[in-house]
């Protein structure tokens, strides 16, 4: 059996911090959204991995505490990745 792709996030930009640190991840993921909101995407995935947790932890840390999200949640498909909806 193939895994279900969500057609409705298909076209959505991607950013995927493997292998980054805590600090360089939630760096790339303000200038990820800087660039979409300046381009007027509403709707931006970040792709953090399963792992330990930590870059996954980090990232939902760093998105509670941005003004310009107006929410996210973990995939229900793919719980490696985030799909943040922006102001």
């Amino acid at each position: 059996m193939k895994d279900f792709i969500d057609p409705f996030l298909y076209n959505v930009p991607h950013l995927d911090i493997h292998g980054y640190d805590r600090y360089g991840a939630t760096a790339e993921i303000n200038v990820f959204i800087d660039n979409n909101l300046r381009i007027d995407n509403k709707k931006i995935i970040i792709v953090h991995g399963k792992g330990t947790g930590v870059l996954k932890k980090e990232t939902h840390e760093y998105l509670k505490k941005d003004k310009r999200v107006l929410e996210y949640k973990t995939n229900n498909y793919n719980d490696g990745e985030t799909i943040v909806i922006l102001k």
